[in-house]
């Protein structure tokens, strides 16, 4: 093992965490006709219907075109929409369809199965400080 950051420092643990849970929530999509890519994307478009799609891919992370792949993708699956944005001809508001509904209910019980397997053996009262970090922490850096 080479000399640098320790495996069990504060950011590796939650970058090994984020990779482990990404590799089991895709692991347990297999079937569900949705790439993790896909699925994250149409549970962001649940969370913020209506969105315009460069504000989504800020949120998302991504760059715009690899957000219109995703976006074009989930259209040909029938499950989002593109409306022109009122305001701007030029820009477009992403909504579901009704045909989401299934796959959101499929992306929710995965979470749960990934939820409570990395939470096994992890009280309640132990769980919820954890968060509560989690959250906090996300709000300091957040803030710088």
């Amino acid at each position: 093992m080479s000399k640098g950051l320790p495996q069990d420092s504060l950011g590796f643990l939650v970058a090994d965490l984020a990779r482990r849970m990404r590799s089991a929530f895709a692991l347990h999509l297999e079937g569900s006709g949705l790439t993790l890519a896909q699925a994250r994307a149409l549970l962001y478009v649940a969370r913020h219907e209506g969105m315009r799609q460069v504000e989504l891919a800020e949120l998302l992370e991504v760059q715009p075109i690899t957000l219109a792949r995703l976006i074009d993708q989930l259209q040909q699956l029938g499950l989002v929409e593109r409306r022109a944005d009122p305001k701007d001809g030029r820009a477009y508001r992403i909504v579901l369809t009704p045909a989401s509904g299934p796959h959101l209910v499929t992306i929710e019980r995965v979470a749960s199965v990934i939820r409570k397997q990395s939470l096994r053996g992890i009280g309640q009262a132990e769980a919820a400080l954890v968060t509560s970090a989690l959250h906090r922490m996300r709000k300091n850096l957040a803030a710088s």
